[in-house]
């Protein structure tokens, strides 16, 4: 049976398009009770400057919290390398900077341009390796911009690359839009690997826009991606990409996963029950994805075993 990593990414993903702000308490219960439920690697926070993402303020004082919880791979999102610097202090497992395969949405998301982005990478990579840091880049709207249409699959294989050559140990192609297909999976995943390997490039960070998240996620599968974000409820999307929503719902990969025969350490009744948390905390934001009214989990799990 194939180990699959869910890496949450609700906290950051989740909730940086949300104005309300979560307690921070209840970022902290938030954590623990997925840490409970058995997962492995969650994305805390953004080091963003708080006057641009006020909900993102206190990602230090989650990372510091999140290192107490034992087996907990703690990560977070950079900017730059001012951010990679901040995030190396507070101590987290791993970070990822996002570098725009449309260059219009880099200049909206991150105020520069693809050649002033590698020259961030290149920089911020330094700061990581130095700390002791695993330094990841993610690929966003690498299958298309809600800005700029179509992103040319060339352009994504040769700007992969020159985020291997700055200093990316790891790569993730992110569907920021969420107008990615099972077909284009397949092939930008075969593409971006043979051009820098299998081993850098292991990760999918997907949405589920137009319904396809989970298709994308089989896709993955069959090319050997082994890491795929989500967000606890379906919660965020981006901010600086018009009319995308909606991330890859937690409970429903998990289940799907599961279901699947495929190994994720997730207990999914516990994971459900964390959404309980996130109701209490923001009860305006509608949260999406599999609910124990959609059938007794009971039958589910025997379902499964059968």
């Amino acid at each position: 049976m194939s180990f699959i990593l869910v890496s949450e990414v609700g906290p950051r993903d989740g909730l940086q398009s949300i104005k309300r702000i979560m307690p921070l308490e209840a970022k902290k219960r938030w954590i623990a009770a997925e840490a409970a439920a058995g997962v492995r690697e969650i994305e805390v926070g953004s080091f963003v400057p708080p006057s641009l993402l006020p909900q993102m303020a206190d990602t230090a004082e989650l990372v510091a919290f999140a290192r107490t919880i034992p087996n907990l791979r703690v990560v977070a999102l950079v900017p730059n390398a001012k951010g990679a610097a901040r995030a190396v202090e507070a101590g987290v497992h791993g970070m990822s900077i996002p570098f725009s395969m449309s260059e219009s949405h880099s200049l909206r998301n991150v105020r520069k341009g693809h050649p002033a982005m590698l020259a961030e990478i290149a920089a911020a990579a330094r700061i990581a390796r130095a700390g002791g840091v695993h330094f990841a880049v993610g690929l966003s709207t690498a299958f298309g911009c809600t800005i700029e249409g179509a992103v040319p699959e060339d352009r994504v294989v040769r700007l992969a690359e020159a985020a291997v050559a700055a200093g990316a140990e790891e790569l993730s192609l992110s569907d920021t839009t969420g107008y990615a297909d099972p077909a284009q999976v397949r092939r930008l995943v075969r593409r971006v690997r043979a051009a820098v390997g299998a081993e850098r490039l292991t990760t999918l960070h997907l949405h589920n826009t137009r319904g396809l998240g989970l298709a994308n996620v089989v896709a993955g599968l069959e090319e050997g991606i082994t890491t795929f974000d989500a967000s606890l409820g379906g919660l965020g999307g981006c901010p600086f990409a018009p009319g995308a929503s909606g991330n890859l719902v937690t409970e429903d990969l998990v289940l799907m996963l599961n279901a699947m025969g495929l190994k994720t350490g997730i207990d999914l009744e516990k994971l459900i029950a964390v959404r309980t948390i996130l109701k209490e905390a923001m009860p305006d934001e509608p949260l999406y994805g599999f609910t124990p009214e959609a059938g007794p989990m009971r039958d589910y799990h025997q379902r499964i075993a059968a």
